[in-house]
């Protein structure tokens, strides 16, 4: 899955597209955001995953879900994304 990183309209904040992996938080998901980068050295693709917190009031995402997320104002130490759209 390719991720695109978009500027919203008024500039705040990055958009991820991603799949979720965990569920078990109240109000919060975790999502994994893959990327792929090319290696400085042997010129292979290399894929890349990160996993974010995400912010789901009412826990409406399901786990294996593809979601995109936006990036949002701290709302805890690891929280700084909240689901836009499933």
């Amino acid at each position: 899955m390719s991720t695109e990183i978009l500027l919203q309209e008024n500039g705040k904040g990055r958009v991820l597209k991603g799949t979720v992996v965990a569920s078990k938080m109240q109000d919060t998901i975790t999502v994994a955001v893959e990327r792929y980068t090319k290696h400085k050295k042997y010129k292979k693709f290399v894929r890349s995953t990160k996993k974010y917190l995400v912010h789901d009031k009412g826990n409406t995402a399901t786990v294996g879900g593809k979601v995109e997320i936006i990036e949002t104002k701290p709302m805890s130490r690891r929280k700084r994304f909240t689901l836009l759209s499933k």
